[in-house]
């Protein structure tokens, strides 16, 4: 091998090291930054874990939630207030969590309904909202008064772990009885995660 061939083998190693460099760093700021604010096609605001398109952007902190498309949506997310702060209160629990909770379950709209037929502010599905005594999951009062209800039993049966029990929320309570941890599910864990996060905001003030 010559010097110039020597050279440039060099330099295409160290080139592919940069890349390597460049990506395990893009790698570790996407997963550091964990949420994004999106817009549909329809101009809605949501947010995820994943960024679905280019025009997503990382949150990083709380101000980015209003500059980054919160403004828009920061009348809806206030729409339920007072009737998150008297029933959460009613069952012992933090309004902010709860409000939290509406938040990424429904994005505050109170006719959402998932792929898998949960219904309302809290997602609720029929037959739990049968067993809570909510007739009508679409009423605003009874959907967070039914789902407020079942997070509280969750709470007491997980003895008061947060994370455990919004775990239990999305995943069913059995299987994390089951398990004594957060299930090993890719939605369930960014669900956790997601809703822990809104709830800082909520609790610090910051929307």
């Amino acid at each position: 091998m010559n010097r110039n061939s020597w050279d440039l083998h060099n330099v295409h190693w160290l080139a592919v090291g940069i890349v390597v460099l460049l990506a395990t760093v893009i790698a570790w700021q996407e997963a550091e930054a964990g949420l994004y604010v999106c817009h549909d096609s329809r101009g809605g605001v949501f947010y995820t874990n994943v960024r679905s398109n280019a025009q997503c952007k990382t949150i990083s902190s709380k101000r980015d939630i209003v500059t980054m498309g919160f403004s828009s949506h920061k009348r809806g997310t206030k729409k339920y207030d007072s009737e998150i702060s008297s029933i959460a209160t009613r069952y012992g629990v933090d309004p902010s969590l709860i409000k939290a909770i509406i938040h990424v379950e429904s994005g505050f709209n109170h006719r959402a309904v998932s792929r898998m037929g949960a219904r309302g502010l809290m997602q609720l599905m029929p037959g739990t909202a049968r067993e809570l005594k909510v007739y009508n999951p679409f009423n605003a009062k009874q959907n967070i008064d039914g789902g407020t209800r079942y997070f509280r039993q969750i709470m007491d049966d997980f003895n008061g772990d947060v994370r455990l029990a919004l775990a239990a929320y999305n995943a069913g309570p059995g299987l994390v009885h089951k398990l004594h941890r957060i299930p090993a599910i890719p939605e369930t864990r960014n669900y956790v995660r997601k809703v822990m996060r809104m709830y800082r905001f909520y609790k610090s003030g910051a929307i």
